[in-house]
């Protein structure tokens, strides 16, 4: 049985990416940290992994580009996933006694007309599945959570109301994680990192290899080196296949104009 790796516990909105794109019949792996799930796939302790990397509300999932620098994990795979957040409390608990609400940052963030509407505070959680486990195993009463109806049916908790985010267009992008290449399908994406000089007209000499053979971009990123103040890497999604004739020459004309350059992987993509 294939084996694969989450960041979160179960119930968590990254175990149904895990659902959407393999199905049920899976070993699953929550892991704690984002980190812990990209160095599963590293060690060979897990197949694969899922891991979020944008919401179309709230951006961009930095941690996960910083990671993807990194790893020598390759992007297998992509997942989206209609985000339907739900406020869930302990059987036993009376509504007008819970002042708090508990769950990972970003699900507060999505629900914050919810959240004000209700007036509790906000406590923000290492993970939505994981603020709704706390519950339940201990016995609060105060408190409720912001997690999957999924995850409120796992650790048998009362929901109070379903699709609680502030927009319907609450979608998060999920990459796959692999250790060898995936192949070619009629629509690739490819997913790259690359570096400048700190130079005037730099990143358009980067940019114009891609312009001048009609290859359409549908990401960019900037991130910072870490390394010196003000200076960026730049993350950059693309179609096509790292195989295709015109993507391995746009790769060669950007290796002569960048100071880095790292490929992520070439997948089947679901979002272009």
């Amino acid at each position: 049985m294939v084996r694969v790796s989450f960041q979160g516990e179960r119930g968590a909105y990254s175990e149904e990416a895990v659902i959407n794109f393999f199905g049920n019949d899976v070993e699953f792996l929550p892991l704690p940290y984002l980190s812990d799930v990209f160095k599963s796939v590293e060690t060979g302790e897990a197949d694969y992994a899922v891991v979020p990397i944008e919401n179309s509300l709230e951006g961009s999932v930095s941690e996960t580009y910083d990671l993807l620098l990194k790893s020598d994990a390759k992007i297998v795979g992509e997942s989206i996933l209609r985000v339907r957040h739900c406020f869930m409390i302990h059987p036993d608990a009376e509504l007008s006694k819970v002042k708090e609400v508990w769950s990972h940052p970003q699900a507060l963030s999505q629900c914050r007309i919810f959240i004000e509407k209700m007036k509790l505070k906000p406590v923000p959680f290492y993970d939505t599945a994981g603020s709704a486990k706390v519950i339940a195993e201990k016995g609060v009463l105060t408190a409720g959570a912001i997690a999957s109806c999924r995850a409120a049916s796992f650790y048998n908790l009362k929901v109070v109301k379903e699709g609680i985010e502030d927009s319907e267009n609450n979608f998060t992008r999920f990459i796959v994680l692999g250790k060898t290449e995936a192949g070619r399908t009629e629509k690739s994406k490819t997913s790259i990192i690359f570096g400048t000089s700190h130079s005037p007209g730099s990143l358009f000499k980067a940019l114009k290899v891609f312009a001048d053979r009609q290859i359409n971009l549908t990401k960019i990123e900037s991130r910072p080196t870490k390394t010196k103040p003000w200076e960026y890497y730049f993350f950059v999604d693309f179609v096509g296949h790292i195989n295709d004739q015109k993507v391995k020459e746009a790769i060669e004309d950007l290796k002569k104009v960048t100071t880095f350059i790292k490929v992520l992987g070439s997948y089947p993509a679901e979002l272009i």
